[in-house]
């Protein structure tokens, strides 16, 4: 499956921003979708995930309560809203597909990956 991110820019602090992953190639619904981000000298981050059966969502420490992630199978699209931004958000995101499993921490469990896109939040 191929996934394209699409939606970062700059924002100030306390802003929101929604993400976009668009997914082709391969029947999207067999796919659990994660959003991953990486700043700067750091190592890759789980943000949220939702199962291929849209039925579970995990998030990270960082992001619960402020994103929220979701999904649009006929659209073969997923999402990432974030909200109440931080400068500490500031990172490429990243989305990632693993088929038909659960929703996994961890980044090498993820077989496919979009390029990224910038978020900045400025303070």
């Amino acid at each position: 499956v191929q996934l394209v991110e699409s939606g970062g820019g700059l924002v100030q602090a306390g802003g929101s921003l929604r993400l976009s992953c668009q997914a082709s190639g391969r029947t999207f619904s067999d796919f659990t979708m994660a959003w991953f981000r990486q700043a700067s000298g750091k190592e890759r981050e789980f943000v949220a995930g939702i199962s291929w059966r849209g039925s579970s969502t995990d998030y990270g420490d960082s992001s619960e309560g402020r994103f929220t992630i979701s999904r649009d199978n006929a659209k073969s699209m997923a999402y990432l809203q974030m909200t109440s931004l931080k400068p500490e958000d500031t990172a490429v995101y990243y989305c990632a597909a693993r088929w038909r499993s659960y929703v996994d921490f961890g980044a090498t469990q993820y077989a496919y990956w979009g390029q990224g896109t910038q978020v900045t939040v400025s303070s």
